[in-house]
C-alpha cells in the first residue's frame, strides 16, 4: 500500500516538474506612423469613425496571425505588391470615336487601386465580421487569388487587348 502511494507521489512530482510551454505572445505590428497602414485605415473608415477602422485593422492582423501567417506585415505588403497593376486603359476621344488607350498606372493610383480593390473584395463577402473578411482577402491577395488579384488581372488583360491603340496615346 505504501509502495503504491510512493509511486503515485513520484509520478505526480514528475508531472509537476515539467517545464511550462512558453507561448510566444503575438505583438501586433499595427502602427499609424506607417503611411501604408495609415492610408488603409482612412479608406476603411466610414462616417469619420477612425478608432473603429483602427480596431478593424488591428483585429485583422491578429486574425492573420491566428490563421498561420508568421510575418503579418510582410503578408500585408505582399498582398499590396501582388495587386498593383502596371498598365490600365484610359478612354480618349479621337476623331469622333472613343478609344481605350493602355497607359502606365501613375504612382498615386498604384497605392489607391489595391486598397480600393482589397476593401471592395472584403466588403462583398458576407456573414463574418469585417476584420475576418479583410484578413481573408489580404491572405488571398498575398497568395495571388481572391477578388483584388482577379481585378488586377482583368485590368491588365484589357490593357493588353487594347495594345493596338497605344500609338494614339500621344494625341
Amino acid at each position: 500500500m505504501t509502495d503504491t502511494k510512493a509511486a503515485a507521489t513520484e509520478v505526480a512530482s514528475k508531472n509537476s516538474e515539467k517545464p511550462a510551454k512558453k507561448t510566444k505572445k503575438f505583438v501586433n505590428p499595427f502602427n499609424m506612423k506607417d503611411p501604408m497602414q495609415e492610408k488603409f485605415v482612412k479608406c476603411i473608415m466610414k462616417n469619420g469613425k477612425k478608432t473603429v477602422a483602427q480596431k478593424i485593422l488591428k483585429d485583422c492582423f491578429e486574425e492573420m496571425h491566428r490563421r498561420g501567417q508568421k510575418d503579418v506585415l510582410k503578408t500585408f505588403e505582399t498582398a499590396f505588391s501582388n495587386v498593383v497593376p502596371s498598365m490600365e486603359v484610359k478612354p480618349k476621344r479621337i476623331g469622333g470615336s472613343v478609344y481605350q488607350i493602355p497607359m502606365e498606372v501613375t504612382p498615386k493610383r498604384r497605392v489607391s487601386l489595391p486598397i480600393r480593390w482589397i476593401l471592395k473584395g472584403a466588403r462583398n463577402k458576407k456573414g463574418q465580421p469585417m476584420y475576418k473578411r479583410l484578413a481573408s482577402e489580404l491572405i488571398d491577395a498575398a497568395n495571388e487569388t481572391g477578388f483584388a488579384f482577379g481585378k488586377k488581372e482583368e485590368v491588365q488583360r484589357v490593357a493588353q487587348a487594347n495594345k493596338a491603340f497605344a500609338h494614339l496615346a500621344r494625341y
